[in-house]
């Protein structure tokens, strides 16, 4: 009894949906296409077959179909050339006002030549409405060839852009984007004449589509172009300077419109996107010529850190390389527990002076004046406790008469003042410039990678975007 009801229900739903079903495929169908008006007010079949028959004689691929009618069921039978003739008849059929249905019966002849006539006679139809048109196609083109040609000699006055743009690169973008323009504005010229704009528009949206496309795929060329323009406009760095760009340290040989070049101190070629150079951070240490070299020594922390860091000045001031001003410096670090470290800093200018040499050499100058004056490099000391050994412990801690008081810890570095021992006079100190003069090697900088840089650069014919004539940024 359940499965009655169920199935009842099921049949009642059913019947409910066909008439709203029923109304939207009506309505769909009515707003498909106007009616064709019947030239009298009656809707009857011999009405209906008249008029189709008169729309098929007109058209030449549906002459060969016949049309009957009874009760407005429109029955079309016959012979077209393929399934397009028999479609564009029934939708012709479906639009006479009073059809009911339309029933395809049409048979394709699928014939060769019943498919190519149409195609040969629209090829003669166009072959005869250029012929009757090309002056006008002719004058068209000639105004597009005029219009190209006068952008070609605007963008090729290459002294009149270089006079203009800051760098030889941006002279030949406008160039490049002068000739771009000509040429479409050439193209539009020649649609306008010939009354074919609407081609343009659907030409471009597909170059829309086809440019946004191409643009995802060379999206890395272009921001390293892109890079390329701002950097030669605000020329962060010249050629010949010495920079350190994003942890990569050289001597700058050339900028192009893809990549910085650099040569390295090892003498290699170093190429970096122009994308990440705009991005990163830039050392540039050729642009204040004045650099400082600062190092850290130790002494003994039984030593005066102030009269070790006077020595040190004066070690430092002797050097013939070492500027005045900026004045030198010297600084206490940290106190250890077993040294003092001592900072010292100078300034040299890197025009006259090699930074590595010079930083060596005053390195090695107050090593050797610290030492002059009595001061001790410390070295690791270990302090051992020994617990039940009194007598031992009070020896090793400098008590009663063993050692002399030079071999005592608290008198390290003093021995210069106990009595000489069986003659022999404590050496005479070195006076600052004798030291300078004892230590003196040659600081001038090392030109071995600018001058393979300068080769590197006087070859013909490579690019560079970089110009004295720019300030730098």
């Amino acid at each position: 009894m359940n499965g009655r009801i169920r199935a009842w229900a099921v049949v009642a739903a059913i019947a409910l949906m066909l008439p709203v079903s029923g109304y939207a495929q009506e309505a769909m169908e009515a707003n498909e296409a106007a009616p064709i008006a019947l030239e009298q007010t009656t809707q009857g079949d011999a009405e209906i077959r008249q008029r189709l028959m008169a729309i098929f004689d007109e058209i030449d691929s549906l002459a060969q179909v016949t049309v009957w009618v009874r009760e407005g069921v429109v029955v079309l039978s016959g012979k077209v050339a393929n399934d397009s003739g028999a479609a564009r008849a029934v939708r012709l059929a479906q639009r006479v006002q009073g059809a009911v249905e339309v029933e395809d019966e049409i048979a394709r002849t699928l014939s060769v030549e019943d498919n190519l006539n149409p195609l040969i006679e629209r090829t003669e139809d166009a072959i005869g409405t250029v012929s009757r048109a090309w002056p006008l196609y002719a004058i068209a083109l000639a105004a597009m060839i005029l219009v190209a040609f006068v952008g070609h000699l605007i963008a090729s006055a290459g002294r009149f852009w270089r006079w203009v743009a800051p760098n030889p690169f941006i002279a030949r973008l406008i160039g490049q984007s002068i000739r771009i323009v000509s040429i479409l504005g050439g193209v539009l010229l020649a649609l306008s004449i010939l009354d074919a704009m609407a081609l343009f528009g659907a030409a471009a949206g597909g170059a829309g589509l086809v440019g946004l496309a191409v643009g995802f795929a060379v999206k890395d060329t272009i921001e390293n172009y892109i890079a390329s323009v701002m950097l030669s406009l605000r020329q962060p760095f010249r050629a010949d300077d010495h920079v350190v760009i994003n942890d990569m340290e050289g001597v700058v040989v050339r900028l192009t419109s893809r990549a910085t070049i650099l040569m390295t101190l090892d003498g290699n070629h170093l190429r970096i996107p122009n994308a990440e150079v705009f991005k990163g951070v830039i050392l540039n240490y050729t642009t204040n010529p004045q650099r400082r070299l600062s190092f850290k020594l130790g002494v003994d922390a039984n030593d005066n850190p102030i009269d070790a860091s006077n020595a040190g000045l004066e070690a430092l001031k002797a050097l013939d390389f070492i500027l005045d001003a900026p004045q030198t410096s010297a600084y206490i670090v940290e106190v250890g527990d077993s040294n003092i470290v001592l900072g010292f800093s100078a300034w040299v200018d890197q025009r006259d002076t090699d930074f590595l040499k010079a930083r060596s050499a005053a390195i090695n100058s107050v090593k050797t004046m610290l030492e002059d004056k009595g001061f001790t490099l410390p070295e690791p000391i270990y302090r051992v406790r020994l617990d039940g050994a009194a007598g031992v412990s009070d020896s090793l801690r400098g008590g009663g008469d063993s050692g002399s008081p030079a071999d005592r810890p608290g008198d390290r570095g003093k021995a210069s003042d106990a009595p000489s021992q069986e003659g022999v006079q404590p050496a005479e100190a070195k006076t600052s410039e004798e030291i300078a003069r004892s230590v003196e090697v040659d600081v001038s900088p090392d030109e071995d990678v600018r001058r393979q840089a300068a080769q590197d650069r006087a070859v013909d014919g490579t690019e560079d975007l970089l110009s004295d004539q720019r300030p730098v940024e």
